[in-house]
């Protein structure tokens, strides 16, 4: 098990092997497995690149994000113009139903609001408007609807046979219970970013639209 400083070390490492992130501006505390990222970046989508490389770190238990989108200059634009690209961005996307996301701007914080059929959906209207200028923060407001629940039994069956096909898990140590339209995932996984990659074929069965991830992070 890594202590403190080892893992402080291991995320400053990733941060500074990340060639969209300047670390330079980001500061690194680690406690216990909890890692605590602080400081100033130049835009949204650095900001959730930094936390996305910080969890995949192996020891990583939890991110806690405390750093400030400080916006240059040149990359500031006022709401209406971030409004119309963020709905140029939703429009474009093969994957957001049209039509069915609303957007909110205000002091460059983007609000999406909707519901979708599916969650990858919900996640792909999210993608669309993170990486535009401008933009200091995303609130994702958007739900999935609910459908009839298939079967248990089936839907069991499905991401069971998804968990074990996985490269990146260890299905045997996860186990998946199904009530109506809600996944509740349950067991041991090795990393944060293992925990995260078991979400997506939960999310990906029919019918699915709440997920209750308990799985634990073991030392």
């Amino acid at each position: 098990m890594k202590n403190n400083t080892e893992l402080q070390r291991d995320v400053m490492d990733e941060l500074e092997f990340e060639p969209s992130i300047n670390a330079a501006n980001i500061g690194v505390t680690a406690k216990n497995g909890i890692v605590t990222l602080t400081g100033k970046v130049g835009s949204y989508a650095e900001k959730y690149t930094a936390t996305e490389a910080a969890e995949r770190v192996f020891g990583v238990k939890a991110v806690t994000d405390e750093m400030k989108v400080d916006l240059p200059s040149f990359h500031k634009r006022d709401d209406e113009d971030i409004a119309q690209a963020a709905v140029n961005a939703l429009q474009w996307h093969v994957w957001v139903p049209k039509d069915a996301v609303k957007v909110k701007v205000r002091q460059g914080w983007v609000t999406l609001e909707g519901k979708v059929d599916y969650k990858y959906q919900q996640t792909a209207a999210q993608n669309a408007v993170q990486n535009l200028m401008g933009v200091t923060g995303v609130s994702n407001l958007i739900t999935v609807k609910t459908v009839v629940a298939p079967a248990a039994s089936d839907v069991k069956m499905k991401i069971e046979n998804a968990l074990s096909r996985a490269a990146e898990l260890d299905g045997e140590h996860i186990n998946v219970e199904i009530s109506g339209n809600k996944v509740t995932l349950k067991g041991n996984v090795s990393s944060w970013a293992e925990r995260n990659e078991a979400e997506r074929p939960a999310w990906s069965a029919p019918g699915v639209w709440s997920v209750d991830d308990q799985l634990v992070i073991a030392a």
